[in-house]
């Protein structure tokens, strides 16, 4: 079977997911998502608006103070493991869509992205009974404890350059901790996280406790922010939509969390494995088709290797097979859309306007057959390259790094943490006492020593500055999805301060 017929009869529909039914959006509308690969319809899918987030909050709100409150911890964690085998279970079958609806090369969906949504579910699966209080030793016959609960209703927008794999960071702690969600899929890619909503109702998940309401960021997605039935709003995607979510939230004085942009600073020094660098550097920035949060956009060389190590750089670059993202052999697929492509190219020409040289790419590949109407870009390198210029301090999403060299250590320091980000950063270097004296002098959230883009269910994920706020995975995550009540007990049996008698 061909890869064009594959995604053919991949193509389906789908409607809301909201109280355990599927249901029309009220106003009857749909909207198209294409295979990015091919630029042909993949699915038709109802669009949410605002009176569709209503009825989601509410069913939410109602399976809340219903019966996910009355159910136990020990079962809650039950359910989640059972989601996260049937995950397992349908590897394949999600990789492949995933795959037809981002646009990410097969092996990565299919050995990367799926099973990290299956160990984030198992993960937290496994926090639902250990999410305690506490005893705080007070003065006098008092006896104080705390015990940390649910917020509530949590409004999820999820990104799309991930989409299993952000709905499962988001999803996984806040079911954990007992609260009930309205997730909000990217409009780009909307189909993983219908089927995740087939596989959370196959699980057992009470009506309501999971509702997935796909639409436009500015109606559904401004409509979930603002609400005021929603207690807590967790939002994975650029700086720029992450102000207006913090705004519009403000209204309520709604919780908020927030995983934002990055451009982080992916620093190699002479001292280092300069093959295992280039590799690094290859992962930092092409992964995905550089459609990453956390990529290594700013690649920092010293200069007494920077001619050495952009050849192997380069040289390597020229060889990644661009093409069908059904194919194994493929590295690199399209860009998720025709406006993130055009983006690309934009920012391309800027870079060249600034005076950058292109060494590698600079522009889209010819393709044959279904693909030449995909949104593909050539892996992108740029040198000549200085810290001030917009290539080097906007986020660009793509496969396009900015080379830029370095010879003295503190002004390097100056120049990683000159940028309104600090998501990631990644230092490629042998000596030891410099590698943790830049990780602790570096403003990022995480850091990578000689590796880049490693993740765990366990270790904590997130931003300083304008990068966001608030920590995904791990135990961290648990504080954005609980509060903590501190209750008081007199031990004594009399009467307190003036007024007792």
């Amino acid at each position: 079977m061909s890869s064009a017929q594959q995604v053919e009869d991949t193509t389906k529909n789908y409607q809301l997911f909201i109280d355990g039914k599927w249901v029309d959006a009220e106003s009857g509308k749909t909207f198209s998502t294409p295979n990015p690969a091919t630029g042909e319809l993949l699915a038709e899918v109802a669009e949410a608006d605002k009176v569709d987030i209503d009825k989601a909050v509410s069913a939410a709100r109602r399976a809340f103070e219903g019966k996910w409150s009355k159910m136990s911890a020990r079962d809650r964690g039950r359910l989640l493991y059972k989601l996260s085998q049937l995950i397992d279970e349908h590897s394949a079958e999600l990789a492949a869509i995933e795959t037809a609806d981002n646009g990410k090369p097969i092996k990565e969906s299919l050995y990367v992205d799926i099973p990290q949504v299956v160990e984030n579910f198992e993960y937290f699966a496994g926090w639902a009974t250990k999410i305690e209080g506490e005893t705080i030793p007070v003065p006098g016959k008092m006896f104080n404890y705390t015990l940390r609960e649910p917020i509530g209703v949590c409004g999820q927008i999820i990104p799309w350059n991930f989409p299993l794999l952000m709905a499962a960071w988001k999803l996984a702690p806040a079911l954990a901790a007992g609260n009930t969600v309205v997730l909000k899929p990217a409009e780009q890619t909307p189909v993983g996280a219908m089927e995740l909503a087939k596989l959370i109702q196959e699980a057992g998940f009470p009506e309501g406790v999971v509702n997935v309401v796909p639409g436009y960021g500015e109606t559904a997605g401004a409509a979930l922010a603002g609400h005021p039935g929603i207690d807590k709003v967790a939002f994975t995607g650029s700086t720029e939509v992450g102000k207006l979510i913090a705004k519009s939230a403000a209204d309520n004085l709604t919780k908020v969390s927030l995983e934002l942009g990055g451009k982080a600073p992916n620093i190699v020094f002479a001292d280092s494995d300069l093959d295992q660098a280039v590799a690094g550097a290859m992962m930092g920035i092409f992964y995905n088709q550089g459609q990453v949060c956390c990529a290594g956009s700013r690649l920092f060389v010293e200069e007494s290797v920077k001619d050495e190590f952009l050849s192997k750089l380069s040289e390597r670059a020229e060889r990644i097979a661009v093409g069908d993202p059904m194919d194994k052999a493929t590295q690199m697929g399209p860009q998720v859309s025709e406006e993130q492509l055009n983006r690309i190219k934009g920012y391309v020409e800027i870079a060249r306007g600034e005076g950058a040289a292109v060494l590698v790419g600079g522009e889209s590949p010819k393709l044959e057959g279904a693909f030449q109407k995909g949104y593909f870009f050539r892996p992108t390198i740029f040198a000549d390259v200085n810290n001030k210029m917009r290539v080097a301090q906007e986020e660009i999403f793509g496969p396009v790094v900015s080379v830029i060299s370095f010879t003295d250590e503190e002004d390097l320091i100056k120049q990683a943490n000159d940028t309104i980000y600090g998501l990631s950063a990644g230092i490629w270097t042998q000596d030891i006492t410099r590698a943790h004296r830049f990780a602790k002098e570096i403003k990022a959230g995480v850091v990578w020593i000689n590796t880049y883009n490693m993740f765990n269910a366990a270790s904590p994920f997130g931003g300083y500055k304008q990068s966001g706020y608030g920590r995904e995975m791990g135990r961290h995550a648990l504080d954005l999805y609980t509060q903590v009540k501190s209750v008081w007990v007199d031990l004594s049996g009399r009467p307190i301060g003036w007024f007792g008698n």
